[in-house]
């Protein structure tokens, strides 16, 4: 699938929002992913995430780990695509943890499973979780990279869509300087 109808498909079903928003990190943008509105059409997500598993197919991977929250459904799928096993981690006192029984065996291979990057901050997280139970990361996959391929994680980025999306800082913001549009705060996470 290229990338034109990768976007249909985001646009569609509401991932891909236009107006003024508040990023987590305090910048501005026109754009903004919701990676969760995908999750509402399961025929979309499949076909989205098959992008990602004929990339990886044939590779030798044990796990697929995903980052709660955004991560849960991503690994999910890649997983079931892949035969493999999956699951997520979660932040326990501000700290990504493995809860619930989850354990990874020494020298398994890993893919990490991301809703979407800007940063990387999450999945470098799980990455050094997963090294320090003696796993290895092989890659890491993502619905959406919204870095626009510039972070380097040290292995493969595997991501069905790659997004050039423009922030700013609020004081050089053109659509406050407009004032015509609110400014939202979407997403989970509080501006930091």
């Amino acid at each position: 699938m290229d990338q034109q109808k990768m976007e249909e498909i985001l646009r569609k079903t509401q991932v891909l929002q236009e107006g003024h928003f508040l990023l987590t990190s305090g910048r501005h943008s026109r754009q903004y992913m919701q990676c969760a509105r995908i999750l509402e059409y399961p025929w979309h997500m499949e076909e989205v995430m098959s992008v990602i598993a004929n990339q990886i197919k044939g590779q030798p991977i044990d796990l697929i780990v995903g980052p709660a929250m955004g991560g849960i459904i991503v690994a999910y799928e890649l997983a079931r695509q892949l035969q493999v096993r999956n699951f997520f981690a979660e932040r326990e006192e501000g700290k990504m943890t493995l809860r619930r029984g989850f354990t990874i065996p020494k020298g398994a291979k890993v893919i990490i499973a991301e809703d979407v990057i800007t940063t990387g901050g999450s999945v470098q997280e799980v990455m050094d979780l997963v090294k320090e139970v003696g796993g290895e990361v092989v890659g890491v996959a993502v619905l959406v990279d919204r870095s626009n391929g510039n972070i380097d994680f040290g292995c493969p980025l595997y991501a069905a869509y790659t997004a050039n999306i423009v922030s700013y800082e609020e004081r050089e913001c053109p659509l406050c300087k407009e004032g015509k549009i609110d400014l939202i705060k979407p997403g989970s996470r509080k501006k930091i």
